[in-house]
């Protein structure tokens, strides 16, 4: 089943032309890793297939449906995780308060008992982080944050996950053990997941590779 489909888009800001008619369709249940030197444009282009931005010119279909900017905002709650090189977490909060935000902002009840509250805390166990379920994540590590931003983006079983650099700031083994468990993850729930990376190496763990260069995709 097709998840995400992306035709022709572009991206100009000023006179600076950032992506130059990029097609991309990703099924469920299936990975896709987006490559590319610093300021090649994977962030721009990751931030508009997760309607966050809209593109100058082309579309975007999730689920087989273009998504009006009216309910924009709803649909990437309901449909589409994101997980950024900086977790933006909220610092004096707990493991647990963070990964529920998503059901917060969606307005599902969050009390114990609640099926968001065993979602959050299920995915706090897969993550390894269930002891560390009610202390503050300005206490934890930069790979102990990673994995609290992954549950989050999680949390609401969107069928898109959207990671944007996940291990940037993480050493080679905390960073290869964070994607390992995004990519098991996504597996296991059948879930789509785009990652852009300058990382190689991390990259050639998902389904298919295209480099993003002079602002053009290809597949490699």
């Amino acid at each position: 089943m097709t998840l995400l489909l992306a035709e022709r888009i572009e991206k100009f800001f000023g006179s600076s032309h950032v992506l130059k008619g990029i097609s991309l369709c990703l099924q469920k249940g299936r990975s896709i890793a987006i490559i590319g030197k610093s300021g090649a444009g994977k962030s721009t282009l990751l931030s508009i297939l997760g309607l966050l931005e809209k593109p100058s010119k082309g579309s975007v279909e999730l689920l087989g449906t273009q998504v009006p900017c009216a309910t924009a905002a709803a649909t990437r709650n309901r449909h589409i995780g994101f997980v950024f090189q900086f977790h933006h977490l909220l610092e004096d909060e707990s493991a647990l308060y963070n990964v529920l935000l998503p059901a917060n902002i969606a307005r599902l009840p969050l009390q114990k008992g609640s099926p968001a509250h065993a979602r959050a805390l299920a995915l706090l166990d897969s993550m390894h982080m269930l002891p560390y379920k009610d202390t503050s994540v300005k206490y934890l590590s930069g790979g102990e944050k990673q994995r609290i931003a992954i549950a989050r983006a999680l949390c609401n079983t969107p069928e898109l996950i959207l990671a944007d650099e996940p291990s940037g700031n993480l050493d080679r083994s905390t960073s290869e053990g964070v994607h390992s468990l995004l990519l098991d993850l996504c597996r296991k729930e059948q879930q789509g997941l785009i990652i852009a990376t300058h990382d190689e190496k991390l990259a050639a763990l998902c389904d298919e590779i295209y480099l993003l260069e002079n602002g053009l995709l290809c597949q490699i």
